[in-house]
């Protein structure tokens, strides 16, 4: 399973976690560095769009693991709850195109 750490500790603020994400996932250049712009990136993981550096087969997922979670959930916890709606919100896309989820959201 293909695998993308982010560590909570880099992502205290909205600058950091687009910055963190952006490099972690191989964002394009142009990345929106916004919640909508992210999900936009990563619902295109299966069709090699070019606006991650991930691309999935069809039985696969993504597992997004979040090092340092419980600094994440104390510095920051709006930029948690965000990630954890909007890796939801991607799986639905999928889901919504009659495909399996993309992500697997993993707090360590």
């Amino acid at each position: 399973m293909p695998a993308v750490q982010l560590d909570g500790r880099t992502m205290s603020d909205w600058a950091g976690f687009h910055r963190t994400c952006k490099a972690a996932f191989g964002f394009p250049e142009f990345y929106g560095n916004n919640m909508d712009a992210w999900i936009d990136c990563l619902s295109g993981l299966r069709d090699g769009d070019g606006m991650s550096s991930f691309v999935l087969h069809p039985d696969e997922l993504l597992q997004i693991q979040i090092l340092h979670s419980d600094v994440l959930r104390r510095d920051a916890p709006e930029i948690l709850a965000a990630l954890e709606e909007c890796s939801a919100e991607v799986n639905q896309l999928f889901a919504e195109n009659g495909e399996k989820p993309a992500v697997d959201l993993v707090l360590r």
